[in-house]
C-alpha cells in the first residue's frame, strides 16, 4: 500500500482496488454459546446452540468432574448457605420487610440461578445496596403512617400485618419488573448498558450506599423510633431525628448490639488472617443469631428490657401470586435503576472470578439470568437480588468450583425455611443490625480510592466524589442517574480538549509520530501533518478547526480577509480602467486622439475566462507550506456539524492555497461523509489516502512534477499569455516575433516575417531579431507564443506602454488574423536593420494605427 492512491491506479502491483479498499467485508455468521450472533436457518444444530446458550448448565453439567469438584462443592455451599441465613433475615429488615422475604429471596433465586448463570463463584442472593434502594422506595409509597390504627379511641398504633402485607406485594411487583428489564435487555444484547456505570462511579456509588444503610441501622442499635423519610436529604433528617431521640436511647439493645458488633468483628478478622489454616471460615454470623436467640428466649429480653425482636417467622412456602401491574407506572424508574445497579455489580464480580479462574462469562446471558430470577421471585414474595461480595470469596475460598456450590446453599435455606425459620422468633433486631453494619466493612474499605485515583487519575477521583456527594443528597434513584449523567459529561469534556498535534516522520521509515514528543520525528518540508486524539463530532469540531489553524502557523483568517480586501480594491481598479477605456474608445471613433497618441484595448483572448488572482499576483505574503494532511485514524464517526466544518477548512485552506489531504479514515467514517454530502467538485475522494504515508508520497511527486515543468517569467501554456509565473510590474516590456505562430492559428507574425504581427513577453534565453528586438525560446510544452502583456495597474501600463511604443518608433501590432492594417517597424516593411534607431515619423504611426488588442497576463 505504500505510495498508492486510492481510486487512482485500481490493479497497480503493491495497490488494491478503491471498491477493495472501501467495501467492508461480511464475515460469515456462527453462533456458538456466549455468541451475540443469530444464524438466519433454523436446524438442529441451531436450536441445539441456542439451547446450550439460555441453558448453559446443559453444557457443562455433562462434563462436571464429580470426583474433584463435588466434595469442594459441597462444603462451599453448605458455608454460604449458613451465611445466607442470617444475611437473609437481616436485608430483609434493611427493606423494609418481614425477615421470611429475605429467606425466600436466599432460597429461590439462588436455585435459579444453578440453570441459567454463566459464573462459577458468584453467589447471588440478597445484597445491602439493592435491599437498602428497595427500602427506600417502600418507606416513601407506602410510610408505616397510612397505617395507623386507633387503639381504645385514643392510642394510635400501626397495623404491622397490614402494612408488611402491602409492602410485600409492592417489593414483588418491583422486584417482577426488574427481572422483565433485565431479561429484555439480555435478549437485546443490551449488555454494554453497565459500560455506562464506569468502576469509580459503581464503587463511589456502593460507598455511598453503605453510608445510607449505616444511617438506616441505627434506630435498631440505639433502640429508638424514627419516622419514615424518603427523597432528597432524607438520610440526613433521619440521622438528626436520631441525634435528637439519643436520650430516649434502649440500654439493653445498645449493649446487645455493641457486644455482638465486636464478636463478630473480632472473628472476621481471624478468619481473615486464619484463612490458609482454617478448612471453613468460622460462622459467627450464625453462632451470634443462634446463641443471642437462646438468650433472647430464655431472658425474655422483650418483656423485660424491651428489646425489639424479628417476631414470627413463618413455616413453608407459599404459593405463587401474580405482582399488582397497578403500582408499575409509580416503580418502572427505581425498577430500571436497580435492574443495572444489580447487574452491574454481579458482572463486575463474575469478571474477576472468571479471570482469576481461567473461565469466560457471558455478560448478555448474565443479564438474562439475573433477569429470570428476579421474574420468578417476584412470584413468591422474592425482592431484587444481586451478588455479594462477602458470600462469593467465602464461595470460592473453601472450595466452591461450579453452581452446585450454590444449589447446595439454597437447599440449606429450604431446610431453614420449613423447619428451623419459626425458632428465630425471639431473635433481637439489634442483632440483624449489629451483622449488616460490620459487613458493611469491605464497602467502607473503598475510601481509600480517594488516595489511589489522586495519584492516577483526578477525572476519575472527581467521579467517584461527585457520585459519592450526589447518592448522599439526593438519595439512591436520583443520585445514580445525576452520577451517570455525571460521568458522561466527563467523556464529553474529554473529547472536547483531546490532545492535538503535528506529525513528523521517523528518517528512513513510514512511520510518524508527535514531533514534541519524538526527538527523531522530523516535519516534512511543506507539509503539515495534523492528529487529534479524539473523534470529531459537534462539540469538539470547531475547537478542532481552531486548534488545526493554530499548529499550521498561519493566520488563515486574517489572510482571507487581506486577499479579499485586495480582490475588493482591484475590482475597482477594472472598473476605472474600463471607464478610461470606453471613453478613449469613443475619443478615437470620434478622431480626437493626437497624432502621437496610441489607443490601446485590453481584452481577453475570444472565448477565454479570466485567470483567478493569486495571492502572488496580489502582493500577499504566501504560506511557507503547500500542504495539509488531516490524521483521520482516530475519528471513528461524524455528524452533520462535523462535515460542515470540515467543508470549511477545505475552504479556507484552499482559499490560501494550501491543499488538504485526509489520511486513514475508516470506511465507515467515509460512508458518513459521502451520505453527508461532503464530496463535490472542490473535494473528491482523490484527497484521501489510506494512510499518511500514501498522502505524504503523493505530495512528493506532485511537487517534483511542478518544479520540473515550472519555468519562471513565461506563460504556463501558449494561449495569449493569460497565465504567468512572474507578476512584477517592473520587468520591461520586449517585443518580439515568434515563428511558431501563423495566421491559421489565429496570432499576428511581423511584416518582416511575412506575417500580419504579434507580441510575445519573455527575458531568458533571447535570441537577437531584426531591429534590436529579441524572441524567447517557447516552453517545451507549447502550441505558440500567444500575445501577452503584464500589467499590474491597467491605467498606469496603457500610458506606460503607449509611451514605449512611441519611443521604439513601432506601431502597435494587431491581434486577429482579420485584421487589414500591416503595421511596420521602423520606417517600413523590411523594418529597421541592427542598430538603427527604427523611429518613424508620428504621423504616418498614426496614420497606420487604428485599433490594437491585447491580452492582460495575470502573474
Amino acid at each position: 500500500m505504500r505510495g498508492c492512491r486510492v481510486g487512482r491506479v485500481p490493479g497497480a502491483p503493491g495497490c488494491r482496488d478503491m471498491a477493495e479498499l472501501l467495501s467492508p467485508r461480511t464475515p460469515e455468521l456462527v453462533l456458538s454459546p456466549g455468541s451475540c450472533s443469530f444464524p438466519t436457518r433454523c436446524s438442529a444444530s441451531t436450536a441445539k446452540s441456542l439451547l446450550f446458550r439460555f441453558l448453559p448448565f446443559l453444557h457443562w453439567l455433562p462434563r462436571y468432574p464429580f470426583k474433584d469438584w463435588l466434595l469442594g462443592d459441597i462444603a462451599s455451599g453448605f458455608s454460604v448457605g449458613i451465611m445466607h441465613l442470617p444475611q437473609g433475615l437481616a436485608y430483609a429488615l434493611l427493606a423494609g420487610l418481614p425477615p421470611v422475604t429475605g429467606l425466600y429471596s436466599s432460597f429461590y433465586p439462588v436455585f435459579l440461578y444453578f440453570f441459567f448463570g454463566t459464573s462459577r463463584h458468584n453467589s447471588v442472593g440478597p445484597f445491602a445496596v439493592i435491599s437498602v434502594m428497595i427500602g427506600s422506595l417502600t418507606d416513601s409509597l407506602l410510610p408505616s403512617e397510612k397505617f395507623l390504627e386507633s387503639v381504645n379511641g385514643s392510642n394510635m398504633t400501626v397495623n404491622e400485618a397490614q402494612r408488611d402485607a402491602a409492602r410485600v406485594e409492592l417489593v414483588a411487583t418491583i422486584t417482577v419488573l426488574t427481572g422483565i428489564f433485565q431479561v429484555a435487555l439480555g435478549l437485546l444484547q443490551f449488555g454494554f448498558v453497565v459500560t455506562y456505570l464506569s468502576d469509580p462511579l459503581v464503587r463511589g456509588y456502593t460507598t455511598a450506599a453503605s453510608v445510607h444503610v449505616l444511617i438506616s441501622q441505627l434506630k435498631n442499635v440505639f433502640g429508638v423510633s424514627v419516622g419514615e423519610h424518603s427523597g432528597p436529604l432524607s438520610m440526613f433528617m433521619t440521622f438528626i431525628e436520631i441525634c435528637q431521640k439519643l436520650p430516649e436511647t434502649n440500654v439493653g439493645t445498645l449493649v446487645t448490639a455493641i457486644i455482638a458488633m465486636v464478636a463478630i468483628f473480632i472473628v472476621k478478622e481471624l478468619n481473615h488472617k486464619l484463612a490458609s489454616k482454617l478448612p471453613m471460615p468460622i460462622p459467627i454470623e450464625l453462632i451470634t443469631i443462634i446463641i443471642s436467640t437462646g438468650i433472647s428466649y430464655g431472658v425474655n429480653l422483650n418483656a423485660k428490657f424491651g428489646i425489639s425482636v424479628v417476631g414470627n417467622i413463618p413455616s413453608g412456602l407459599k404459593p405463587p401470586v401474580a405482582p399488582n401491574v397497578s403500582y408499575f407506572g409509580q416503580v418502572v424508574g427505581n425498577a430500571f435503576a436497580i435492574a443495572v445497579v444489580g447487574y452491574a455489580i454481579c458482572i463486575s464480580l463474575g469478571k474477576i472470578f472468571a479471570l482469576k479462574h481461567g473461565y469466560k462469562v457471558d455478560s448478555n446471558q448474565e443479564l438474562i439470568a439475573l433477569g429470570l430470577c428476579n421474574f420468578l421471585g417476584g412470584f413468591f414474595q422474592c425482592f431484587a437480588i444481586s451478588c455479594s461480595m462477602s458470600r462469593s470469596l467465602v464461595q470460592e475460598s473453601t472450595g466452591g468450583n461450579s453452581q452446585v456450590a450454590g444449589v447446595i446453599a439454597s437447599l440449606v435455606i429450604l431446610v431453614t425455611i420449613l423447619k428451623v425459620g419459626e425458632l428465630f422468633r425471639d431473635l433481637p433486631k439489634a442483632i440483624l443490625s449489629a451483622i449488616i453494619i460490620i459487613n458493611l466493612k469491605g464497602m467502607f474499605k473503598q475510601f481509600n480510592d480517594l488516595c489511589m485515583l489522586w495519584k492516577s487519575n483526578r477525572v476519575d477521583l472527581v467521579v467517584w466524589i461527585v457520585t459519592f456527594v450526589a447518592t448522599l443528597i439526593l438519595n439512591l434513584d436520583i443520585g445514580l442517574a445525576a452520577s451517570v449523567g455525571f460521568g458522561l459529561l466527563t467523556v464529553i469534556f474529554r473529547t472536547q480538549l483531546p490532545h492535538y498535534s503535528i506529525l513528523g516522520r521517523i528518517a528512513d521509515t513510514d512511520v510518524y509520530r508527535d514531533v514534541a514528543e519524538y526527538q527523531t520525528a522530523q516535519e516534512v518540508s511543506g507539509v503539515k501533518i495534523f492528529r487529534s486524539s479524539s473523534t470529531l463530532y459537534f462539540a469538539n469540531v470547531e475547537l478542532y478547526a481552531e486548534a488545526l489553524k493554530k499548529k499550521s502557523g498561519i493566520n488563515v483568517d486574517r489572510l482571507i480577509e487581506k486577499k479579499k480586501k485586495a480582490l475588493k480594491k482591484l475590482k475597482k481598479q477594472q472598473k476605472k480602467a474600463e471607464k478610461e477605456k470606453a471613453k478613449w474608445k469613443k475619443d478615437t471613433e470620434d478622431g480626437h486622439n493626437g497624432p502621437d497618441i496610441a489607443v490601446i484595448e485590453l481584452s481577453g483572448a475570444e472565448g477565454s475566462t479570466p485567470p483567478k488572482p493569486t495571492l502572488r499576483t496580489l502582493g500577499l505574503p504566501q504560506p511557507g507550506l503547500h500542504a495539509i494532511i488531516l490524521d483521520f485514524s482516530p475519528v471513528s464517526f461524524v455528524d452533520t456539524v462535523s462535515i460542515k466544518i470540515l467543508k470549511n477548512i477545505f475552504r479556507d485552506f484552499h482559499e490560501i492555497e494550501v491543499d488538504v489531504f485526509v489520511a486513514g479514515c475508516p470506511v465507515p467514517v467515509l460512508d458518513q461523509l459521502e451520505r453527508g454530502n461532503f464530496f463535490s467538485s472542490a473535494i473528491t475522494k482523490h484527497c484521501f489516502f489510506p494512510s499518511v504515508h500514501d498522502a505524504v508520497v503523493h505530495i512528493s511527486r506532485e511537487q517534483r512534477g511542478a518544479s520540473v515543468s515550472t519555468q519562471p517569467l513565461r506563460p504556463h501554456r501558449c494561449d495569449g499569455g493569460r497565465r504567468s509565473q512572474d507578476n512584477s510590474s517592473s520587468v520591461p516590456l520586449r517585443w518580439t516575433s515568434a515563428p511558431e505562430c501563423s495566421p491559421a492559428r489565429g496570432r499576428c507574425l511581423p511584416e518582416e516575417l511575412g506575417g500580419q504581427g504579434g507580441l510575445c513577453f519573455g527575458t531568458n534565453s533571447a535570441t537577437p531579431m531584426p531591429g534590436g528586438l529579441v524572441t524567447p525560446p517557447a516552453p517545451p510544452d507549447c502550441e505558440s507564443w500567444g500575445p501577452a502583456l503584464a500589467v499590474s495597474s491597467p491605467a498606469t501600463e496603457l500610458l506606460r506602454l503607449s509611451h514605449q511604443l512611441s519611443q521604439q518608433g513601432a506601431s502597435c501590432p494587431c491581434s486577429g488574423p482579420a485584421h487589414q492594417a500591416r503595421p511596420a517597424l521602423g520606417g517600413g516593411r523590411g523594418g529597421p536593420t541592427p542598430g538603427q534607431g527604427g523611429s518613424a515619423p508620428s504621423s504616418e504611426l498614426a496614420s497606420r494605427i487604428k485599433r490594437c488588442s491585447i491580452s492582460q497576463a495575470l502573474f
